[in-house]
């Protein structure tokens, strides 16, 4: 596996610098067409203010909607959308009852508490929470449309028209039209991509994109199971899509291997993935896997693989050397609701909304429920680094209230706004793949135009809200971020924990499966099926790396801020990155098990395991296992490089892999510095 690719940029530099994502156009479209239907619905009938918090439902569900089955997207939507129903019930109900400021500023607080232990408890409870503070501090800021209580309903109402408006049309049953399809075709194409590298500079950043594109799939197919009042042709369906992603993850450790190894293979051989990327489209097919002799063990695993996913994809029973549990439900609660962690983040958040609301009281602003509603955005816990959000949204709104200053001198025709705020949403699907920033710079116009449209507000009033967006920012930096007693190791050093643990459960696997073996056999789909054990070991290497890319992205994140969270996250990239060639030669030495007959040794075995515990007490201990690097002159391009770790050299395959792996985390906590 190659050496971490990281730019020789400074923090700023790397923190500016937006991704890359694919265009999704069909979410674009949905994105407007749901916006600007219940606007112009709004003014045909003439209870605009109505449309107006419509449109708002719509935008919710468009900021929670992802191309996935339809079961798995109503469920996402939906929840995010009920909280912020509640959320706006709350804050109307306040303005409603004309509270003063002490108590609206109490029970926001405690709004606030529950939306960020929510937050704090998984993906789904991250959108739903961020919502309900949002509406929350709309709803109590906001004009009432007649009746008051009307505004909470109509979210939903907007929310559903954008649902339908996803429902597959034409063709529901095309293969190439189930999202569990395309993501399980990108999975293979990701495949192709990284076979194709292999021995390349570019290996290890295709591997990141196969596990990106693997976790994807797995959260896709997290409902597979639960379809028991299906007809039968559609569970057949599932359970042959099951195969088809297990034997994905076969043929993906057998790569992992060989990536480790920096042993590439015949292009014909790379390009097969593409081929089964294209059959799946398709609904199936033959795929031929061409004779290519592999001569060492983890190319005869690659073969293996390779045959057993073309016998899939056609539709021919095989025997798998996976796991067949069902991926997790990415809908889970992550930790209780009432954990430490969660109510941790509760009171991180409602501290921020109660100096917030402290300071809106005594220095009343035009719009005060400005500033809860961007603490709430600031503090989502799932969206990257604290810091670069509140820099990114202040910066954000001062280009976005630019933005909408200029449209409003073109115009104030209300049809035109409609089609202004149809525009902004279109946008943020794309805006917020690529950048929090470039996301605030289109939400900021959005909002502010739905303001326009419910005569809530005029081009004078834009203005004050970038003074109320830095006040917010503000408040986070310093309750949220500075004050706050949570350093960046308490984001970076759990994952590495983590990454580590699942690690050490993927060897033992392969040791235990080893112990049970009687040998590899000779047959195409023998070498895989090393008994109950054996058959768990691509499933716990796949828990590896997901552990490991949540890792690796929080130490990216780190990367992009100013000292000592990013010195921090530079001290521990060179761990991220041999603990990712760790489970390269875990792969490979289970290939060397099973197709080269070789027999662990206890004692190498011992050396990793010591390994990793010594790695897993140093993330605990919050000591990283490299010292920073060497100050070098300003003028050398290295002064801001990030450390990073030699590129090997091509692994013997005569030797023991997992031997290697154990010099290769010995010499890296051979390195740490003196506390």
């Amino acid at each position: 596996m190659s050496s971490p690719d990281v730019s020789p940029s400074p923090w700023w530099a790397r923190a500016a610098r937006p991704a890359r994502p694919p265009v999704p156009v069909a979410l674009m479209v949905r994105a407007a067409v749901g916006m600007a239907v219940p606007l112009a619905v709004g003014l045909l009938v003439h209870r605009l203010d109505l449309g107006v918090f419509a449109g708002l439902g719509a935008m919710h569900a468009t900021m929670n909607d992802r191309a996935e089955p339809g079961r798995l997207r109503a469920a996402r939507i939906g929840t995010a959308v009920l909280a912020s129903a509640l959320g706006m019930l709350i804050g109307t109900a306040l303005q409603h009852a004309d509270a003063d400021g002490l108590v609206l500023g109490v029970v926001l607080t405690l709004t606030a508490f529950a939306s960020g232990a929510l937050s704090a408890t998984g993906p789904r409870g991250s959108a739903a929470g961020m919502l309900l503070l949002v509406s929350a501090a709309l709803g109590s800021g906001m004009p009432l449309p007649q009746p008051w209580w009307a505004a909470a309903p109509m979210l939903p109402v907007g929310a559903a028209f954008v649902v339908l408006l996803g429902l597959p049309a034409g063709a529901p049953n095309r293969p190439a039209a189930d999202p569990r399809n395309r993501a399980l075709a990108a999975a293979y194409n990701a495949l192709g991509r990284t076979l194709a590298d292999l021995g390349g500079p570019r290996a290890g950043a295709s591997r990141q994109v196969l596990t990106a594109r693997l976790n994807q799939l797995q959260d896709l197919l997290g409902t597979h199971r639960s379809d028991r009042r299906e007809r039968q042709d559609r569970r057949s369906r599932q359970d042959r899509r099951a195969r088809m992603y297990e034997a994905a993850l076969a043929a993906t450790e057998a790569a992992t291997g060989l990536l480790w190894a920096r042993r590439p293979v015949p292009p014909e051989v790379a390009e097969v993935p593409n081929r089964l990327a294209a059959a799946v489209r398709r609904g199936g097919g033959e795929v031929a896997v061409p004779d290519w002799r592999p001569d060492t063990p983890s190319r005869q695993a690659l073969d293996v693989a390779l045959r057993a996913a073309a016998d899939t994809v056609a539709g021919r029973d095989t025997r798998l050397g996976t796991a067949p549990a069902p991926p997790p439900d990415p809908w889970r609660l992550r930790v209780r609701l009432l954990s430490r962690g969660s109510v941790r983040y509760g009171l991180r958040v409602a501290l921020c909304i109660a100096v917030g609301s402290a300071v809106t009281a005594n220095y009343p602003l035009s719009k005060s429920y400005w500033v809860p509603m961007t603490i709430a955005f600031v503090l989502k816990p799932d969206l990257g680094s604290v810091f670069l959000r509140a820099v990114s949204r202040s910066v954000g709104t001062v280009l976005g209230v630019a933005v909408t200053a200029a449209l409003l001198m073109a115009t104030t025709d209300e049809w035109a706004l409609t089609a202004m705020a149809a525009g902004c949403v279109a946008l943020l699907p794309y805006a917020t793949a690529a950048h929090y920033g470039l996301n605030t710079v289109v939400m900021t116009p959005m909002a502010l135009v739905l303001l326009q449209l419910g005569g809530q507000s005029s081009a004078a009033e834009f203005w004050p809200r970038v003074l109320d967006t830095v006040l917010a920012s503000a408040i986070v930096l310093l309750f949220g971020y500075l004050l706050w007693p949570e350093r960046p190791r308490h984001r970076i050093e759990p994952r590495l924990v983590d990454a580590t643990t699942a690690l050490r459960a993927y060897l033992d696997a392969v040791v235990r499966g080893a112990g049970q073996d009687d040998g590899p056999d000779d047959g195409p789909n023998s070498g895989q099926d090393g008994g109950r054990t054996g058959t768990a070991q691509v499933w716990l290497r796949r828990t590896a790396y997901r552990a490991l890319a949540d890792a690796r992205r929080e130490v990216q994140q780190g990367l992009a801020e100013p000292p000592p969270t990013g010195r921090l996250a530079e001290r521990w990239l060179p761990a991220t990155a041999a603990l990712e060639r760790l489970g390269g030669a875990v792969a490979a030495f289970a290939a060397q098990i099973r197709y080269g007959g070789r027999v662990p040794d206890p004692a190498e075995v011992d050396r990793v395991r010591r390994a990793l515990d010594e790695l897993t007490a140093s993330a605990r201990a919050h000591r990283p296992p490299t010292a920073p690097s060497a100050p070098t002159p300003p003028t050398s391009p290295a002064a801001t490089a990030t450390p990073t770790v030699a590129t090997p050299a091509p692994h013997d395959p005569t030797r023991s892999a997992l031997g290697r792996a154990a010099e290769e985390l010995e010499a890296l906590l051979r390195t740490r510095p003196d506390d």
